[in-house]
């Protein structure tokens, strides 16, 4: 365009700060790429070869497939001691102080600072060893432990932090420090939608059959951070309406939305040429969503028209909205029609005490439901 055109100045005249750094953004990774590959810039005869070869050495180790992800988060953290890490010889351990050498001056939590001694409490359940991988699994999982085969156990994961919250965050965003980006909005950012008619990010919130110790959870772990507001992750409700106000009200037909929305528009955009702030044009689209999502979201949560042999298969709680077995028969659908990341939270794993009643409680909520999903998702062929 040309510098001088009275639409280019007008922009510049309202570009904001932040619109600025982020128009330059590109130039200055583009400036960066070619000092430091500069191969990769230049075209012709071996050096585009040369090019081409330090492309692929860049590669994944294997073809990406994946166009989708269901995300099971058990919020507070299930006892790996007491359903996948089988430890034995801490039987001969039961009542003894924990020693200095395991210990190796940690910090201390609150909750637990106070304790006279720190006794060693080997798990009360019973372990067994499944599938061809021989994985042991508590006497809890029944369902999980018909399908270890796979699952892929990663037992290298550690953190510094102590408490929940930086925890969390730390899993949610890779930064113990709220106000970044989170997984599913990096995927909604790096890779768009699927199905225009559904958001591309959604967020599900189960409620636990116990509620004796709930974490705090917020929308901040589904937060878009530093990037577009409309990669942040949408809540569907868990009982009555999925999403609040997605239903004109009583005397309102679709028509008269519609021309509303259109109004709303042409006031966010000229909102948008006075001001300049890009959250506007998400304010826009997620308007153009919501009316969409009018049609698409009944069809979605209308789990009646599944068949018996999908309620055989997670369990009869997946008739039931709110339980974890509904979420999860609801993350199927999504993903069958293009949603690009669920992600579903299951509360009150944090089993300080009441173990041998909580934890029981907590593995019967999630276990045939996660045995079920798996198994729809295979021969649905959602897995290939």
């Amino acid at each position: 365009m040309n510098s001088h055109h009275p639409l280019f100045e007008e922009y510049v005249r309202y570009e904001t700060r932040r619109q600025f750094f982020k128009r330059g953004a590109s130039f200055i990774g583009t400036a960066a790429l070619a000092m430091l590959a500069p191969n990769l810039v230049m075209a012709g005869g071996k050096k585009k070869a040369a090019a081409s070869a330090s492309l692929a050495a860049l590669g994944p180790h294997f073809a990406p497939k994946a166009k989708n992800i269901i995300y099971l988060h058990m919020v507070g953290g299930p006892s790996q001691m007491d359903l996948y890490d089988y430890k034995p010889v801490m039987q001969e351990y039961f009542d003894k102080d924990l020693p200095e050498s395991v210990r190796m001056g940690q910090r201390l939590t609150t909750m637990t600072s106070g304790q006279a001694r720190f006794p060693i409490a080997p798990s009360m359940f019973k372990f067994a060893q499944h599938g061809k991988s021989g994985m042991w699994v508590s006497e809890l999982l029944p369902w999980t432990s018909k399908m270890v085969d796979d699952m892929c156990f990663v037992r290298s994961m550690h953190t510094e932090a102590i408490n929940h919250e930086p925890a969390i965050s730390y899993m949610q965003t890779g930064n113990q420090i709220t106000g970044r980006p989170c997984l599913g909005s990096w995927m909604s950012y790096g890779l768009g939608s699927l199905n225009q008619n559904l958001p591309t990010f959604v967020v599900l919130v189960a409620q636990p059959t116990n509620t004796e110790q709930v974490q705090a959870i917020s929308g901040r772990l589904w937060s878009s951070g530093f990037l577009p507001g409309e990669h942040a992750g949408v809540s569907f409700r868990t009982s009555g309406d999925p999403i609040l106000f997605i239903n004109n009200p009583p005397g309102v037909p679709s028509q008269v939305r519609r021309k509303t929305l259109d109004g709303l528009k042409s006031l966010n955009e000229f909102n948008f040429r006075q001001v300049g702030d890009p959250e506007t044009h998400t304010r826009i689209q997620q308007f153009e969503l919501a009316f969409r999502m009018q049609s698409s979201v009944p069809e979605l949560t209308h789990i009646a028209s599944e068949p018996e042999s999908t309620y055989a298969l997670y369990g009869e709680d997946a008739k039931k909205p709110g339980t974890f077995a509904n979420t999860a028969l609801l993350a199927r659908r999504m993903v069958e029609r293009g949603v690009r990341f669920v992600q579903i939270y299951h509360n009150n794993w944090d089993t300080h005490a009441n173990v041998a009643g909580r934890l029981p409680m907590q593995c019967k909520d999630v276990d045939q439901a996660c045995y079920g999903l798996i198994k729809d998702l295979k021969q649905r062929g959602l897995l290939d």
